[in-house]
């Protein structure tokens, strides 16, 4: 009982030091409003293209959402030596960092919806299958806040999680289905393709809103799930080696 109510107080922390100040909350919802509008506009179709873009800007907001927020905030307590007094607190190492991270998920679920809160007042969506895109978007925020917390404890500085953190995105962005068919890239792209967690999310997003998958359903929601569990496992060896002596 002890270990969770530490857990509820890390995270309120968090949220109130970090996720839940007015800049965070504004840039919350200007970034997916933006990448909405930016993708509305380069389509240059009608009202009917909205639920055609919606797994991409999800995708997006998502991905920028959980992974710039963890790789300062952890980055940041770290350098700051706040992170070093946490780790002295009498709660499992696995805990604690679940606790830190789950500020992230949500607020990067948070982020995902507020692109279909705008396509449902522009669009119809009653076609969308809501039991496979919450459970999706649920894996995409733990998998991409996974990535985030890899890429805190690989660097020192703000500045270097930054830059770590632009590294597997852009790359990322374009070789996991969103702009290009992954069967359009060239052969030798492919295989890094799949090597990607958002592949999966996004070919999840797609089944749940078009109907159109790349493949299976449960291959999908299996890796997504392997690559959270690896993310993690990862972060903590490297949390045990590089801060914890």
């Amino acid at each position: 009982m002890k270990a969770w109510v530490a857990f509820w107080n890390i995270l309120a922390k968090d949220m109130r030091s970090y996720y839940l100040k007015p800049p965070n909350i504004s840039w919350g919802l200007i970034f997916p409003f933006a990448w909405t509008a930016m993708f509305f506009i380069r389509s240059g179709s009608g009202l009917d293209s909205i639920p055609k873009l919606l797994p991409g800007v999800m995708a997006v907001s998502l991905l920028f959402g959980t992974t710039s927020m963890l790789a300062v905030t952890v980055t940041f307590e770290k350098k700051g030596r706040s992170f070093e007094r946490l780790l002295l607190a009498p709660i499992p190492l696995q805990l604690l960092m679940l606790a830190k991270t789950t500020g992230a998920v949500l607020f990067g679920i948070g982020n995902a919806f507020v692109p279909v809160v705008m396509a449902a007042l522009l669009a119809d969506l009653s076609g969308v299958a809501w039991p496979t895109i919450i459970p999706a978007v649920v894996l995409i925020a733990v998998s991409s806040t996974f990535l985030g917390l890899f890429i805190a404890v690989s660097v020192s500085e703000v500045f270097e999680a930054q830059t770590f953190s632009n590294f597997f995105r852009f790359p990322m962005i374009f070789l996991c289905g969103l702009f290009f068919p992954i069967e359009k890239l060239p052969v030798l792209l492919r295989p890094l393709s799949y090597a990607l967690p958002l592949t999966y999310g996004v070919d999840i997003l797609h089944a749940g809103i078009h109907r159109e998958p790349h493949l299976s359903l449960w291959v999908d929601f299996m890796a997504l799930a392997a690559f959270c569990g690896v993310l993690f496992a990862v972060s903590l060896r490297n949390i045990k080696r590089k801060w914890i002596v």
